[in-house]
């Protein structure tokens, strides 16, 4: 089945008719900078509704000083947020993420006049609580400290008196968030989530078209004070000259058009500073159908639901939508009626109105550039479904709002037609496309030249991993779909806080979120270097050949709050003894040769029966518990354990047990059990040395030890 309109009809749309922009209840937005609400010079940029095309709003930051507001959120909002630790950071956002879920029915109601159904809202609004929620929680993966040390330490010397790590610190500058049009909440909030984490302030220069939501979001903010001071400013016009005022302390992030990222990436101050500059850009994504799922098959409809979903989602305005769908040559046709009529099913208009599921694009200047873009790809790539000229449009004035149909071009030669892989219609426009074999459809995914997600819908094993291991690099993210993972998967259009969301080439080549790793992008690394003591004193972290404490006070008998990194446990020793390998045997189960046969021993490292690891670890824990009831809870767990040397019946063993770390956990009176209860994790260095002092076992275990006081939550 082919429906194709003539390529000659299709670059001579009707001129846009432009709804009456007169409103006698337009307002000026307002920016929030230097802690106070500030309106810009001029009349402002005006702010359409998308239904009705009247403007609603006009938006201005000419005239401020951006040098100021900079300094302001280096000055004021800075030092506060980098004297609080990861945890209180992030009970922060908690609170914040709570407080705005309270009040989210407004901002569905201001978002409407984006052009947004209550679906498209809900990703922009609950989605960007949800990442402050994500980062909330991603404090547990940190040490309640202002700073990360990661990895391990590196030995510089011989005699390990001079060692080397690594220690993370916030960057003593601000955040300037540069966002686009089509996500002002959520475009916002995955950003400040991770630099507010990581202890940094932040500028947000919103889109000056969608701005107003982003204000109304920020007016609840400022009135939560939930955030500090000078942690988050608000621009609500161009921000033009905002980068000439960036030092290199400070972080740019942009999403937008790649044509405009490039502009800014070369930004003079930006390259004398040495700014860190992250980009998410517009892309080409594609969407891979595999040569197994045909008709009747749960990846076919699977496929057809999803990129249906993918077209209509925000009117297409999602940086992540699916611009490419490839399809198996033989299946195009088939692919293409089931889609037009997934797509005939899509109701525009209004979303109040009973039964619509498709809105508008934000405003008749995005319509008139998608117009412009799909009239240059339908030169060389036919529509054969939708026509922008005759649609229906429920509940509103097709010629006053920024109301496009869905549309689906058809391109036969992707391998020779490029225009396909080099222009993007930013709407419900997509192109199909045919591949004769995997190394085809791989290569058709290349030619985007880089993207932010790619879906491979397919139930065949090989097709999956040779797609993902031979397209990975040209792109950030690739969802497989499947029979077995629809259920929960969260799409091809979703990306998650705690994976980065970015992509190579063209896409950008930045990472945004990506849990951990995203914090890291507004901290610097410092590698610092001395005596073992001197590491572990700036770090809090006790650091092997740094010098170790004994108290007459057993450590088990101590409060959180008592414990020092450094404080170690000498104990007794014990004569490991063949009786001990037998009675570990019959308890554990264990009966591995290398413990119970001496005569199956040639050709292993063993020169005889050799005691079990895990009894060594455990006659370590006997001799260093004290077992009378004190401030430790429980045994939390095991983080690492290494058997460094096989111990042998006639060997004495015996333990130093050192404070390594503490890490202070969140109680809740309200709360039962141990929730309740005051407390902190310690992490402890266990070192079992044979009677020559040397290790043979260590690990690092972990307790839960009371508190004398309460921690807030």
């Amino acid at each position: 089945m082919r429906c194709v309109l003539p390529c000659a009809e299709i670059p001579t749309f009707a001129p846009l008719e432009f709804a009456n922009k007169t409103n006698p209840t337009m307002q000026q937005l307002h920016n929030y900078v230097l802690g106070a609400w500030m309106t810009g010079e001029g009349e402002g940029i005006p702010q359409y509704n998308a239904y009705t095309g009247a403007v609603i709003s006009t938006a201005s930051d000419t005239g401020l000083d951006f040098g100021k507001i900079l300094e302001y959120g280096r000055q004021t909002g800075g030092p506060v947020l980098r004297r609080m630790t990861f945890h209180e950071r992030g009970r922060m956002l908690k609170a914040l993420a709570l407080y705005l879920l309270e009040r989210k029915e407004k901002y569905y109601t201001v978002s409407h006049l984006t052009g947004a159904t209550r679906t498209d809202s809900w990703v922009d609004i609950e989605g960007g609580i949800g990442n402050l929620f994500a980062y909330s929680s991603l404090r547990r993966r940190f040490p309640d400290e202002p700073y990360y040390v990661e990895g391990e330490p590196v030995r510089l010397s011989k005699e390990n008196t001079f060692i080397g790590h690594h220690i993370l610190v916030p960057k003593q500058g601000v955040a300037v968030h540069i966002n686009a049009f089509n996500f002002p909440i959520w475009g916002m909030l995955e950003k400040i989530a991770v630099n507010l984490l990581a202890g940094m302030p932040a500028v947000v220069k919103a889109s000056e078209q969608t701005s107003y939501l982003t204000e109304a979001l920020v007016r609840d903010i400022e009135a939560s004070g939930i955030l500090p001071p000078g942690a988050l400013q608000l621009l609500v016009g161009q921000g033009r000259g905002i980068l000439d005022a960036v030092q290199s302390q400070d972080v740019v992030t942009f999403t937008g058009s790649a044509a405009t990222g490039k502009k800014l990436r070369a930004h003079p101050a930006l390259l004398r500073h040495a700014v860190p500059f992250t980009m998410e850009a517009d892309s080409l994504n594609a969407a891979i159908l595999g040569e197994d799922a045909v008709p009747g098959t749960p990846e076919f409809d699977l496929f057809i639901k999803e990129v249906r979903r993918e077209i209509v989602t925000k009117a297409g305005q999602k940086c992540t939508a699916v611009r490419r769908i490839v399809v198996p040559e033989k299946l195009l046709d088939e692919v293409q009626a089931a889609l037009s009529k997934a797509l005939s099913q899509t109701t525009i208009g209004d979303p109040t109105v009973e039964g619509v599921r498709m809105g508008a694009l934000i405003n008749r200047l995005q319509l008139e550039r998608v117009r412009e873009k799909l009239a240059l790809l339908a030169q060389k790539t036919p529509i054969v479904y939708g026509n922008p000229e005759a649609f229906e449009v429920v509940g509103a004035d097709a010629r006053a709002g920024a109301f496009m149909p869905p549309v689906l071009l058809r391109n036969e030669k992707p391998l020779r037609q490029h225009i396909s892989h080099e222009t993007e219609c930013f709407g419900p426009v997509s192109t199909l496309m045919p591949y004769k074999t995997l190394e085809q459809a791989i290569e058709i995914a290349r030619l985007g030249k880089g993207s932010l997600v790619s879906t491979v819908c397919t139930y065949d094993p090989y097709v999956q991993r040779e797609y993902v291991l031979n397209a990975a690099a040209f792109h950030g993210r690739i969802l497989m779909l499947n029979r077995d993972s629809a259920r929960e998967s969260t799409g091809h259009g979703s990306p998650m806080p705690m994976l980065v969301h970015g992509g190579p080439g063209h896409a950008g080549g930045g990472e945004e979120m990506g849990g951990v790793r995203g914090v890291f992008h507004y901290m610097q690394r410092t590698a610092i270097q001395g005596h073992p003591t001197d590491v572990t004193r700036v770090t809090r972290q006790f650091q092997p050949g740094a010098l170790q404490t004994e108290t007459a006070v057993h450590p088990f008998k101590k409060y959180f709050e008592d414990l020092f990194v450094g404080e170690t446990l000498v104990t007794a020793r014990h004569t490991v003894s063949e009786a001990d390998i037998h009675n570990f045997a019959n308890v554990s189960g264990d009966n591995f040769y290398a413990h119970m046969d001496a005569t199956a021993l040639e050709g292993t490292p063993f020169t005889g029966r050799v005691a079990h690891g895990y009894f060594v670890l455990s006659k370590a824990a006997g001799l260093f518990v004290d077992a009378k009831k004190g401030p430790v809870l429980l045994n939390y767990g095991l983080d690492e354990c290494r058997f460094t040397k096989p111990v042998y019946p006639g060997m004495t063993i015996g333990v130093k047990l050192t404070v390594r770390e503490k890490i202070g956990q969140e109680s809740d009176p309200a709360k039962e059990g141990v929730g309740a209860i005051p407390r902190g994790i310690v992490k402890w260095l266990v070192d079992v040395q044979d009677e020559t002092g040397e290790t043979v076992a260590i690990a690092t275990i972990l307790t839960m030890v009371r508190k004398r006081g309460a921690l807030q939550t």
